[in-house]
């Protein structure tokens, strides 16, 4: 797979040995981006086209469902992962419902199983981009649709 073609992916943990951990085990299969806090996540948001975002949950600055939070109004098409040492359900139904994350990932994560859900994320992402293509696509063709009646170039 050619850089151009892989999948850019956004990891935000505090933890340096996890953000090396995950570039080692993924920088071959995707674009890997990583980041120390939620300000430096952002300007990585704002100097690159993200597809999927993890994050972990218990970070100094602002937790992970507060960062995912605050880039939904400016980078809403992102797939949201938050990733956590701690089972806190609390913690799970606010990412749900504010972080609006698409899965939810215990560390130590497996390899394997980041992957898998990494490319399911992918896929819903990549589908979401089609469905607004496909849309907008009919609005226009029926729009040219509608001026041809009024034209009465077609009965």
């Amino acid at each position: 797979m050619e850089v151009e073609n892989k999948i850019n992916i956004l990891y935000v943990d505090d933890e340096v040995e996890n953000l090396y951990a995950f570039k080692a085990a993924f920088r071959r299969i995707y674009n890997v981006f990583v980041a120390i806090s939620g300000s430096e996540g952002r300007e990585i948001l704002d100097e690159n086209d993200i597809q999927v975002i993890l994050t972990d949950q218990r970070m100094p600055e602002v937790t992970g469902v507060e960062f995912l939070e605050s880039i939904i109004e400016f980078y809403p098409d992102p797939i949201r992962i938050l990733v956590t040492g701690y089972s806190d359900i609390n913690t799970v139904i606010n990412a749900v419902n504010k972080g609006q994350i698409y899965k939810y990932i215990s560390k130590p994560w497996n390899n394997d199983d980041l992957k898998q859900t990494i490319d399911r994320a992918y896929e819903v992402y990549r589908l979401r981009k089609e469905n607004v293509e496909l849309t907008n696509n009919l609005i226009q063709v029926n729009k040219q649709l509608e001026f041809m009646v009024r034209q009465k170039l077609i009965s």
